[in-house]
């Protein structure tokens, strides 16, 4: 079962993704704590970041640049990391962060568990 962090402070953006990754095969952890995702994602052994593109004071693609540097000089093993976009044209900005896939906000849940299939997470697997 694939462990996800999700990474966001809204209410309705948390609420959203665990109600499209709420069957079972999906074990969802929740942090709204930007600096210390990476920590968080290594103590926790997850599969999969989803990542909102605002969280407190600390944007989703700086959030991305900190687990792709703690991968890199920590040691911390690369996991994907899907963005949640505020706009379509934010995909640019996904792209040049290193996400893995994103999803424009609002989302479908049929759209994230796709995008998060696509990122080479699925539901049931470990890989």
């Amino acid at each position: 079962m694939p462990k996800i962090l999700v990474v966001a402070d809204v209410p309705w953006v948390v609420n959203g993704v665990h109600a499209a990754l709420s069957e079972p095969g999906w074990e969802l952890i929740d942090h709204d704590d930007p600096p210390t995702v990476p920590r968080a994602a290594h103590r926790n052994d997850v599969d999969a970041v989803v990542v909102d593109m605002q969280v407190k004071t600390m944007g989703g693609m700086a959030i991305i640049r900190a687990l792709k540097e703690a991968q890199h000089v920590d040691g911390i093993n690369p996991v994907p990391v899907i963005l949640l976009l505020d706009r379509a044209a934010d995909a640019f900005l996904a792209k040049r962060a290193g996400a893995s896939a994103w999803v424009k906000k609002p989302f479908e849940a049929a759209e994230l568990r796709s995008v998060m299939a696509a990122a080479g997470v699925a539901r049931g697997t470990t890989e």
